[in-house]
């Protein structure tokens, strides 16, 4: 069906940057919207950011003004730059999309997840 890979995530000092990937394969016709969600430890999954075909972008408060969501659409991709890193952004992220299939089926597909640590 439709796949979500994602990429970019490891440890990395407070202050410092990191840039996730996450490209769909699969039979795709169309994916509306994009985003990255993330899980830390003991903690419900929340959404940081997300974009729209047309991509128009969405934060959370958290993030915003360190974070940029952007999308390649001819390559069914994804990045959020990470900018200004703090401890309390140490979580697994995973990138979700909604998305049109060649068979005309809304399929939500989220990615398996990356883990980023930001720790001295």
């Amino acid at each position: 069906q439709v796949q979500l890979g994602e990429s970019g995530g490891g440890l990395v000092q407070p202050g410092g940057s990191l840039r996730l990937s996450c490209a769909a394969s699969g039979s795709i016709y169309s994916i509306n919207r994009m985003g990255w969600y993330r899980q830390a430890p003991g903690k419900q999954r929340e959404l940081v950011a997300s974009v729209t075909h047309s991509s128009s972008t969405n934060y959370a408060d958290s993030v915003k003004g360190r974070f940029t969501i952007s999308r390649d659409n001819a390559k069914n991709t994804v990045y959020l730059q990470m900018n200004s890193l703090k401890p309390e952004d140490t979580a697994v992220y995973y990138c979700n999309a909604l998305v049109v299939t060649s068979a005309g089926r809304w399929l939500e597909v989220w990615g398996q997840g990356t883990l980023v640590t930001v720790s001295s």
